[in-house]
């Protein structure tokens, strides 16, 4: 008979660092694992700041214990590191800083791998379900002997839930990263999983996410999750939050790939936390799975019109894309200016093939976002026609991708804003169109303050920004050498 996989729920109620790393070292035995050779832990640091993104990372204290845990259990380790890549164009070492990961990195004199830092190397997918037979991943990711996997529980607006399958968008950099990052996400995080699989999976979900990723609602669920296939993880997940597996799209794709089982019936679910007691505890487990229509329907200027789409299997909605990017940015501003929803001065959002008219308002500014929108119509009495300009993904070539750096990215977005500043509307180009540059247009559209402009963050960003510069061309340096 062939063994099962098995999770572990173990109960933790708080953050204290030596009773993670010790939950985590006992389920590493129960699971027999060893971690060896170049053993790399990536935790999930989307973006992080303690008083404006507090829960949307996986918690210092948490990889404290996973590290302890890892070096307490290894054997003929050449090394232990961490590494990672937040969110789109932000600086990683500026998200490890506001994480607290520095001083952690610092007590256990680990070593941390910046993926925006570090060079880019192609592999080759071996699978013919995959998107495209080449991903670029970190050298660090390529090379690895043992990753393991120290996600944060949270539901998501595009994809349901990121566990351990959705945490691996974080070894992509910007580059290669939105390539596919549209209506086929969760083919990419299928994907993702043919270069390199984690041999051991920790999930902070002593206080999980819900709702959004990056402004996520808390939620004291107290428990930590653990186990050696992401696909069994992750189906134990969607059960703990009453999810159907099936629902869980890129679980799907996983596991009919091979790469694990998605029936709760092929895992042993063990640990000292009972799955049917943490369903008790999360019956109000609360998403955010509403279309961007319905979402801004109610209560703010900004009215948004949702056309089609142009592959079949996702025609009438583009999760993976820029209507989960402006409901992110909208969250942003929510962070930074809770009045942004009642101060925004009128926006009309225009997503998808839109074919007839459109009841626009005299005073509305207009937005057609991404590659793949267009509509042909009448704006004030001019005509105005948008073409499309999508590619499929075997037309996109990841190895001529374009830029997503920071301070490039924001000029060329800033500089689009004012050359089209006088007209009743703008097409943003993108697939998708990233949150960052939804940003920039909301606020020039809206009248909004630019977050990426906030004190409270623009001085140390920077800072950081110019340092990834600066190492990152030393680390490509050395490494050609």
């Amino acid at each position: 008979m062939e063994t099962r996989h098995k999770v572990l729920i173990m109960r933790c109620d708080g953050y204290d660092p030596d009773v993670i790393g010790g939950i985590i070292k006992e389920g590493m035995e129960e699971l027999g694992v060893v971690p060896t050779g170049k053993v790399l832990l990536k935790p999930n640091v989307v973006i992080a700041h303690p008083q404006l993104f507090p829960h949307a990372f996986t918690r210092k204290e948490f990889l404290d214990g996973a590290i302890w845990a890892s070096k307490a259990r290894a054997e003929n380790a050449r090394e232990i590191a961490v590494g990672e890549r937040c969110g789109i164009t932000l600086p990683t070492r500026w998200a490890f800083k506001n994480a607290g990961y520095p001083e952690v990195l610092k007590k256990h004199r680990t070593k941390a791998y910046y993926f925006d830092e570090v060079k880019q190397v192609p592999v080759n997918l071996k699978s013919g379900a995959a998107l495209r037979n080449t991903m670029f991943f970190p050298k660090p990711i390529a090379e690895t002997d043992f990753l393991i996997n120290l996600p944060k529980f949270k539901a998501h607006p595009w994809c349901r839930l990121t566990l351990s399958l959705k945490n691996f968008i974080g070894i992509q950099d910007d580059r290669h990263r939105l390539v596919d990052h549209n209506v086929f996400l969760e083919h990419k995080i299928a994907d993702l999983q043919e270069a390199v699989q984690p041999k051991f999976i920790a999930i902070d979900a002593i206080t999980a996410g819900q709702k959004m990723m990056l402004t996520p609602t808390p939620f004291h669920m107290g428990a930590i999750v653990m186990g050696t296939n992401s696909c069994a993880v992750d189906t134990v997940g969607c059960h703990m939050v009453h999810v159907d597996p099936e629902d869980l799209i890129h679980l799907k794709h996983a596991s009919t790939r091979g790469l694990g089982p998605m029936n709760i019936d092929e895992i042993e679910v063990s640990g000292d936390f009972p799955l049917e007691e943490v369903r008790e505890r999360t019956t109000n487990f609360e998403f955010c799975l509403e279309t961007i229509d319905k979402y801004f329907s109610d209560g703010t200027n900004l009215r948004c019109t949702v056309g089609k789409f142009p592959e079949k299997h996702s025609s009438d909605y583009c999760w993976g894309g820029c209507p989960g990017a402006l409901q992110e940015a909208m969250h942003l501003f929510d962070a930074f200016h809770p009045e942004a929803r009642q101060t925004i001065k009128k926006v009309h959002y225009v997503v998808g093939r839109v074919q007839g008219p459109i009841a626009f308002e005299k005073d509305e500014k207009i937005l057609f976002a991404g590659n793949c929108t267009s509509w042909k119509g009448e704006i004030n009495g001019k005509e105005v026609t948008i073409n499309s300009s999508y590619k499929p993904p075997r037309a996109v070539d990841e190895r001529k991708t374009k830029t997503n750096d920071m301070l490039v990215k924001t000029l060329a977005t800033l500089w689009s804003c004012f050359r089209q500043r006088k007209s009743d509307y703008v097409h943003a180009k993108g697939c998708p169109v990233s949150v960052g540059d939804h940003v920039h247009y909301l606020s020039m559209l809206g009248k909004l303050k630019n977050v990426n402009f906030d004190p409270r963050i623009v001085v140390s960003l920077n800072i950081d920004y110019w340092k990834m510069r600066f190492y990152r061309a030393v680390n490509r340096w050395l490494t050609d050498e």
